[in-house]
């Protein structure tokens, strides 16, 4: 280690204020043993003219030592910096297993604990058991509603049956239908019988309806409800302790109609598919009897009157033909559901019509390998397109 001492320099000022540049590119490590001492004289110039006589002011500079290398402990410090893991960077206001808005929300920031069970088996319970545990009838409801799940009679009929004093609640008759009751904890008889404690899960199927079957709950030989004769029979054997739903159609097909009809027991979503309020699209295939012309298309897509409504298909279409049928098929579109409302309009544009099919409603399209007669349970994929 080379080591220099410098006791003394008669030009101080000029030392200080223009260091000698190779001195200070050669220092790579400087360490001061003292420090640079002054007289307690304060300095001041002088205006007086200079004179060699003039003693100097001592000055003490302190020893320099030079490394060639840095100390072993700044070389330690930076070696346990480089080993240490960086701290991630957090978001500001980022709850425990939540997520903000704006751009963590979009990156998907979140301090959440990994997932307990697998991404199948979160999958399996939320369409198989939670599904079912939502469309259960829980908690206070409507007495008239109650019955009519139950399969007593429809929410008409319980009315009638209310008001005839043939319900108890309680162990007290009860003549009115608004009255609120919870059937896992109410004690509720219809005439001497007491309903079970378990209202049956809301089910939902698609239908191919034949021709020739009505659109009826009631027990005639040809209705819809009367294609689930087999599937209720063994009802009681898969579901112990809960009654047979009392299934019904959402909206209406003619007699002479075949095509998609739903089946549901559950009333409040029957309503909301079938009311014109909904604005709920229908496509129909009409075949026609002879031959179909511009006209008669412009006819059909002004529109008519049906009991004094004007009403007006969203879309007319030609189809092609298909193979060897030589009638025409239009493809209409219509959103009201009034009664009769295809015929009407086939009817108003001077056409005959040969049959009607219903083929989707709203998103939801009839399958094509589901023949007539035949029905099928929606799928929670299948009530997002028909409710859409």
């Amino acid at each position: 280690m080379a080591m220099a001492t410098f006791t003394s320099f008669p030009h101080l000022p000029s030392i200080l204020s223009k260091p000698t540049p190779l001195f200070c590119r050669r220092l790579s490590f400087i360490c001061f043993s003292s420090s640079l001492s002054f007289p307690s004289k304060t300095l001041m110039p002088d205006a007086s003219p200079p004179s060699s006589s003039r003693s100097t002011i001592p000055v003490t500079i302190p020893r320099v030592a030079l490394q060639s290398a840095p100390p072993s402990a700044f070389r330690n410090s930076k070696a346990d910096a480089k080993s240490k893991p960086k701290p991630k960077k957090e978001s500001k206001g980022i709850e425990q297993g939540k997520f903000n808005t704006g751009k963590d929300v979009k990156e998907g920031i979140a301090r959440s604990a990994p997932p307990k069970y697998s991404k199948a088996a979160r999958r399996f319970y939320n369409e198989h058991i939670k599904a079912k545990s939502d469309k259960t009838d829980e908690g206070p409801r409507r007495l008239n509603k109650v019955l009519a799940a139950a399969g007593v009679a429809s929410r008409r009929n319980s009315d009638e049956l209310i008001f005839q004093g043939k319900v108890t609640v309680n162990g007290t008759v009860c003549t009115s239908p608004q009255t609120k009751v919870d059937i896992s904890k109410d004690s509720i008889y219809v005439n001497g019988n007491r309903l079970p404690k378990r209202l049956p899960h809301k089910l939902y199927f698609a239908v191919n309806k034949p021709k020739g079957y009505i659109c009826s709950c009631g027990e005639e030989p040809k209705s819809i409800i009367s294609l689930f004769d087999e599937y209720l029979k063994g009802w009681h054997r898969k579901h112990q302790g809960i009654p047979k739903p009392r299934l019904y159609t959402v909206g209406r097909l003619d007699v002479a109609t075949t095509g998609l009809i739903i089946v549901t027991n559950d009333g409040d979503f029957a309503q909301r598919l079938s009311h014109p309020s909904s604005q709920i699209p229908k496509e129909y295939i009409a075949t026609i009897n002879g031959v179909v012309n511009r006209r008669h298309l412009i006819a059909i897509s002004e529109g008519t009157l049906i009991e004094g409504i004007k009403c007006v298909p969203d879309f007319v279409e030609l189809l092609p033909t298909q193979g060897d049928a030589s009638r025409p098929r239009l493809k209409i579109v219509v959103h009201e559901g009034r009664n009769h409302e295809v015929r009407e309009l086939v009817k108003n544009a001077g056409l005959e019509l040969s049959s009607l099919k219903r083929v989707r409603i709203n998103r939801f399209r009839l399958p094509s390998d589901l023949g007539l007669g035949k029905f099928v349970q929606l799928k929670d994929s299948d009530m997002k397109l028909l409710e859409g």
